[in-house]
């Protein structure tokens, strides 16, 4: 009786209608009258109880007779004081502002009186417009966080789609493109959301059927089933996965918001534009359409962060790639110290070519780590049938994710390789110097197209940092 209120909410967070609230009351009320009513003594659970003993698994009877009636309603009883709360709260606003003859705020924002404009005019007035429309401007990126991070913590067929569907938005590059095919991709979610909390719930125990692949003669390995997120009394679907999703979903919606909204002038106006960088811009150009005003000398606490953010990101990215390639021996960790190495090449002078050249070198890096994640979450399906160890070490691909039974295999020594300690300290005293030199011609202009070097391409260390978890 609860999947109603999954349902209601899962639909409803791309769009949020206003009716939604109002049906989950509604439902409580009919909730709490059902259970009410079971209380009643005229209502007699034990003609109806089945015990399965031909199956392979236990049912357990619930007798809610037997615990205490607040208990019982407990839960329902908390979305009814919610939802009573939210219409209190949103007509007292109402008359409020009717009374007072004032506007209502755009939504989500907490600040009403800092905009774009405010930005630059202190540490104080930064921090508030980055509470306020932070979401406007880095929700893109955190909405690729949270797919990683549903990658990071399911590693089975749903993590497939996740990955390509990450590929197909990075893919797409340009925010306008990622912002047709939005609405697919939070349907998606939605629909997805659904099927597995169906998956969870499964079949009724009082049936007394076992699913079909634990019956037929090709029976299924346990592995597997939990790889495929299938029906299963034995091993139940881990329903802690759907908090992951969940997260993702909400992310997904505001961002679709996002940008239905950077298309009105109230929101412009506010928050500013979400323009992308143009990549056949010539340096000597960038500062007539940079409103940023030079913060190099340092004239304010605001120009301090700024330089510490914009001179030690790039270095930041490049010591977390470096982690990733030497945190094990693999083929995978291999590519990473050839890109970091690569890049520590160039140094700060890289930043100094056109951007189009910038940008073609992090989609190759950003298409590598993608490729790693796809890659490692496909060889995971054999680490659950097949003991090759040099497969296991080779890829670096182990699992992560507890509930898979591999019986007696971990006792053979299959182990993962690693740098030695020596080994790792050399590399290290080989990095920090490289990383504490300056290259001639590190001007303002290089802080600028790094600091223009927004979107997709900020997505690069977290994919690096899920990476090597």
């Amino acid at each position: 009786m609860n999947y109603p209120f999954f349902i209601l909410w899962v639909f409803a967070l791309p769009r949020l209608p206003p009716h939604t609230s109002r049906l989950c009351t509604i439902w409580s009320c009919v909730v709490v009258v059902c259970k009410i009513i079971y209380q009643l003594k005229f209502v007699k659970p034990q003609g109806y109880v089945s015990n399965c003993t031909e199956v392979r698994f236990l049912v357990t009877q619930m007798d809610f007779k037997d615990h205490h009636f607040t208990l019982i309603l407990q839960n329902h009883l908390i979305i009814l004081g919610l939802t009573a709360m939210e219409m209190t709260v949103y007509r007292h606003q109402f008359f409020y502002r009717v009374q007072n003859q004032l506007t209502p705020p755009m939504a989500g924002v907490i600040f009403d009186s800092i905009t774009w404009e405010h930005l630059d005019d202190g540490l104080l007035s930064c921090v508030k417009y980055f509470v306020s429309y932070s979401f406007y401007k880095f929700g893109l990126e955190m909405c690729l966080i949270a797919a990683i991070n549903v990658i990071q913590h399911r590693v089975d067929f749903y993590a497939l789609l996740h990955v390509r569907w990450i590929i197909y938005l990075l893919w797409s590059q340009r925010r306008k493109a990622v912002a047709e095919v939005w609405p697919r991709y939070c349907c998606f979610l939605a629909t997805v959301m659904a099927f597995q909390c169906l998956v969870c719930l499964g079949l009724p125990p009082a049936f007394c059927k076992d699913y079909l692949w634990r019956t037929s003669r090709w029976s299924i390995h346990s592995n597997l089933i939990k790889w495929l997120y299938l029906l299963d009394f034995e091993k139940r679907p881990d329903a802690s996965f759907l908090l992951y999703d969940f997260v993702l979903l909400l992310s997904a919606s505001l961002q679709w918001q996002v940008f239905e909204n950077k298309n009105k002038a109230c929101v412009r106006k506010q928050a500013g534009d979400n323009v992308e960088i143009s990549h056949d811009l010539d340096l000597a150009a960038l500062s007539q359409y940079s409103p940023v005003p030079n913060f190099i000398y340092c004239r304010s606490y605001l120009d301090m962060v700024k330089v510490v953010v914009f001179n030690c990101h790039f270095w930041f990215v490049l010591c977390l790639i470096f982690t990733t390639g030497t945190t094990r021996i693999s083929i995978f960790c291999l590519g990473y110290l050839i890109a970091c190495f690569y890049f520590i090449l160039f140094g700060n002078s890289l930043l100094l070519k056109p951007v189009k050249n910038i940008l073609r070198l992090w989609d190759y890096l950003i298409a590598y780590i993608i490729l790693v994640i796809e890659m490692k979450n496909l060889l995971s399906i054999y680490i659950f049938f097949l003991n090759h160890c040099w497969l296991i070490q080779t890829f670096g691909v182990f699992c992560t994710v507890p509930g898979y039974d591999f019986g007696n295999r971990n006792s053979l020594g299959c182990n993962m390789l690693h740098f030695p300690a020596s080994t790792v300290k050399d590399l290290h005293k080989l990095l920090l110097p490289l990383c504490g030199g300056r290259s001639e011609g590190h001007q303002d202009l290089s802080f600028q197209v790094f600091l223009q070097d927004a979107g997709l391409r900020k997505f690069k260390p977290v994919l690096s940092k899920a990476e090597s978890s």
